[in-house]
């Protein structure tokens, strides 16, 4: 296929191979998968043909989502997963060992702080890099550093990653840098042609876009050497060269874990994913416009990326297209302010996730950051007094009124 835009791409270079002519790949709702003969399946299980088994390892329906995401990330394969958070503890479990660090930005979002402390258990210490520069970064590598880690705009500090930069460094050191695209989406970036090495989606959020399906997916590129001597796990695989992480995800911890993605969630993603173009760039117009209307108002501060006052503005710029994302933070002053703002909101749902057409808000502190201490949630960027907002596709007119009177009502902070 020619070269060809973002939302052309998205519907037509993936097109069905379903032999009824479907086009969109069917749900396969099985577990299992039947052979002419027992030769057939053996080479299946010893990967000299392709071909299906047991959904827990591949499926159709899950394999037109993973291809469909290889594609949009401009990568060389993907693994779908059961959740988000499922994906990222794969893509980690594939390549560390007890004894390893990774460095990390603070500014995560609070489930994947949790999963670093859990591994901590496991002999895997993550240090924290406090101000996300590519320097700051560099300063806390180790000679025992196996990965750097980064979100591409963190969830909810609103920091921008700039992955050219810290992919730099990571390569100096001869270690790969995973970089979480959920908040940004390939639509504003992919990391991968900024010189990540292997990216992790939560489409649960926009790639889904409903809210109707919990997933996440592994993408990998093709560009790392793994030495065999950092990375002992890989030995086994040297002779997939750069492939040797993609291999051993395939065929080790992706299955063994079973965290694998439905075929129902798959094809709802797949659904989601023809109209994720159309999607962002409303969402990020909104987003926008909304924190232009919110900045300023007596006792509130914005947090967003598309601002002149965010300290990642000029990054922003740089590095994404389209937009600087949907994702909106407010400082309200109290805790007790942000609730009643929270309750006043007529249009905005109060859920614990983002990316969904609608808008939906939240007090971090008390929710998706709740088990994590104080540093741990300033590091993160979460305070007592602040909301987060995903914004959606409603008409912009209708949401700065909303939140305009809400503002407007809630008392002010002492």
């Amino acid at each position: 296929m020619t070269e060809c835009g973002f939302n052309t791409a998205l519907l037509h270079s993936a097109a069905s191979d379903d032999p009824q002519g479907a086009t969109l790949t069917p749900i396969y709702q099985c577990s299992a998968f039947q052979h002419k003969n027992a030769e057939e399946l053996e080479q299946i299980f010893a990967n000299r043909k392709p071909g299906f088994s047991y959904t827990r390892i591949n499926n159709p329906t899950v394999q037109a989502f993973e291809r469909r995401m290889t594609q949009l990330e401009g990568g060389v394969t993907s693994v779908a997963c059961a959740s988000g958070m499922g994906a990222l503890t794969i893509s980690l479990m594939n390549l560390l060992q007890s004894g390893d660090e990774v460095v990390a930005a603070a500014g995560l979002y609070g489930g994947t702080v949790e999963l670093f402390n859990m591994l901590e258990a496991f002999g895997i210490h993550t240090h924290y890099v406090l101000r996300n520069t590519p320097g700051d970064f560099e300063k806390q590598i180790t000679d025992r550093t196996r990965v750097l880690f980064a979100e591409t705009i963190g969830n909810p500090r609103l920091d921008v990653t700039d992955i050219h930069g810290v992919a730099d460094v990571a390569h100096r050191h001869g270690v790969p840098l995973i970089i979480d695209n959920t908040v940004a989406t390939a639509y504003l970036v992919q990391p991968l042609k900024l010189g990540a090495d292997i990216v992790v989606n939560s489409s649960s959020k926009y790639i889904n876009g409903n809210s109707d399906a919990i997933s996440g997916v592994i993408t990998c590129a093709s560009r790392f050497h793994w030495d065999a001597e950092h990375y002992p796990g890989m030995k086994p695989f040297a002779k997939f060269g750069n492939m040797a992480y993609a291999v051993k995800l395939r065929n080790t911890f992706f299955p063994a874990m079973g965290a694998c993605l439905s075929p129902q969630n798959a094809f709802l993603n797949n659904l989601g994913l023809e109209t994720l173009g159309l999607r962002m760039e409303r969402q990020c117009a909104n987003a926008l416009a909304l924190a232009h209307c919110l900045d300023g108002m007596d006792g509130i501060t914005v947090n967003y990326p598309g601002l002149p006052t965010s300290a990642y503005y000029d990054l922003a710029q740089r590095q994404f297209q389209g937009g600087f994302g949907a994702i909106i933070t407010l400082r309200t002053g109290s805790r007790a302010r942000a609730f009643q703002i929270l309750d006043a909101l007529t249009l905005p749902s109060i859920v614990s996730n983002i990316g969904d057409t609608k808008t939906l808000v939240i007090h971090p502190a008390s929710t998706i950051a709740v088990h994590l201490d104080q540093a741990e949630q300033q590091a993160a960027g979460v305070y007592e007094d602040m909301i987060r907002i995903s914004v959606g596709i409603e008409d912009i007119e209708d949401l700065t009124r909303d939140f305009q009177r809400a503002v407007k009502g809630a008392e002010p902070y002492e």
